[in-house]
Formats: C-alpha cells, sequence, structure tokens
C-alpha cells in the first residue's frame, strides 16, 4: 500500500512487519515517514509510517489545509485504512494523535508521546520557524537545507557529536519544500486540544516522553499530558545531550510498551 487517497490528500505509506498489533507511527513538522525508523525495528507486530500532508512524498494541498485538524485526519484515515490499534506521534504527530483523542477517547488501546510540543497554546511564529519557512519558500531545495541546518543552532554541535548532522541530513532527505512551509505557516499558529483535561477521558496505557530545556516540547507539557491521562507515565530526560545518548533505550521502552508490558 504505497499510498493513500483521501478527500483532500494522497499519503504516502509505508508498511513492515506481519501480525499483532499494528502500530501507525506519525512524524513530525518538517520530517518524514523517516523520521520514526529507528523506532519500527523495535516494535512489535506490523509498523505503519506514513507522511503528513505536505511532507516527504505525500501530496502538498493548498495553503490553509494544515491545521491540526488536517493532520489528525490524516493520522485517522491511515489508521483505519491499516486497522491500527496503537499510535506513536512526535512532535507534530503527538499533537495530531492528542486532536484525535480529544474527539475519541478511546481510539487506540495504547498511545505513545514523543516530545509533545504546546498542545493547548500554538506554538507561535517564532524566528526560527518563520526563517525556516522563508528559506524554503526562497531557496533552491538543498540550498534551503543547508542554510537552515547553519542557523538552526545545531551546527555548532556537528563537532561535538560525530554524525549528528548525518541524522539531520537523514530527516531532511525527502523534504518538500513547498508542503513544509504552509505546514510551518498554518500549524504554528494552531493549539493541538482545546485543554489537556480534555484528554482525561482516554482510559488506554500512554507513554509519554519529554526533555528538559526544550521550548518547542515544554517538559512541563509531557508531564501535564501524563498527568490527566489515568493510565500514563511520563519518561523526562534532563537535556537534548541526554535524549540523543539515550535514544536506544527510549525506543526500547516504547517497543516494550507497545508488546504491553508496561
Amino acid at each position: 500500500m504505497p499510498e493513500l487517497r483521501t478527500r483532500d490528500a494522497v499519503l504516502h505509506i509505508e508498511i513492515e512487519g506481519s501480525g499483532e498489533p499494528t502500530t501507525v507511527f506519525a512524524h513530525g513538522l518538517t520530517n518524514s515517514c523517516m523520521e520514526l525508523a529507528a523506532f519500527t525495528p523495535m516494535a512489535p507486530g506490523t509498523k505503519v509510517r506514513f507522511c503528513f500532508r505536505g511532507h516527504g512524498h505525500s501530496s502538498t494541498p493548498e495553503a490553509g489545509s494544515y491545521r491540526y485538524a488536517d493532520f489528525s485526519r490524516d493520522l485517522d484515515a491511515v489508521a483505519r485504512e491499516t486497522s491500527a490499534t496503537c499510535a506513536v506521534g512526535t512532535s507534530l504527530g503527538a499533537g495530531a494523535l492528542a486532536h484525535l483523542l480529544v474527539r475519541e477517547p478511546d481510539r487506540f488501546e495504547r498511545v505513545a508521546f514523543v516530545l509533545p510540543s504546546a498542545l493547548v497554546e500554538p506554538i507561535g511564529a517564532t524566528p526560527l520557524f518563520e526563517r525556516t519557512a522563508e528559506l524554503l519558500e526562497t531557496l533552491p531545495r538543498d540550498d534551503a537545507i543547508e542554510a537552515i541546518l547553519r542557523e538552526s543552532g545545531r551546527a555548532r554541535n556537528y563537532e561535538a557529536q560525530p554524525g549528528l548532522r548525518e541524522f539531520d541530513l537523514l530527516l531532511w532527505q525527502d523534504l518538500n519544500p513547498t508542503g513544509v512551509a504552509r505546514a510551518i505557516r498554518d500549524v504554528v499558529r494552531d493549539a493541538a486540544v482545546p485543554s489537556l483535561s480534555a484528554l482525561a477521558a482516554v482510559s488506554a496505557p500512554a507513554l509519554v516522553i519529554g526533555r528538559e530545556g526544550d521550548s518547542i516540547h515544554p517538559a512541563a507539557v509531557a508531564r501535564g499530558l501524563a498527568e490527566v491521562m489515568p493510565h500514563a507515565e511520563a519518561i523526562v530526560v534532563a537535556s537534548e545531550d541526554e535524549l540523543l545518548t539515550a535514544i536506544p533505550l527510549l525506543v526500547d521502552r516504547v517497543g516494550r510498551f507497545l508488546q504491553g508490558h508496561g
């Protein structure tokens, strides 16, 4: 199933593995289905990765079609088409998952939120997001990627963290400049949920992963999300360096969670 046609988008889908459970993985803003590829080998059963509208290999709807309600419909459509019973979302994907669960609290049997962003308040048109959208709209694709990586603040970490640049380039390899710019312009001005308490009806086991010192994905949101859902656990790491070091352990933890261990 290389693609799924919905009423306003064509979504790229990749499936690996077999058996139960079937888990849908929803990626973050600017990335593609490759972002969560590290999670899928460790996850049990059937793993479904897809690209949100305007991202990766999916189609590029018109501007104004990139709010959480739209991304939530993408996630729901893929989950229904593949009969997914579990869901994992990171950043934008976590917001889309939260938006869906407000409408359907019992939609999934298990859910995991990785680096949920400011769910209740819009992220806002920060200088970083504004500049990223501008570069994508005005420069050739490869030049835009180089400029974004250079200006993101992560460039200074490349020498200290071998492999970090290659990881960042991997996340950008399927970049759709037009779609991502439109998504940035729309979704940073939108809120995923009306309140965290709106998720109190989610009774499924939930795992929430956050980190300290992240202004886009505040640790307080991860903790608050875990507190409001009755069967949720939060794992909050101390820094970006610790998060990068802990990725193998966190991947394993998510895999065990999806298997029903915790």
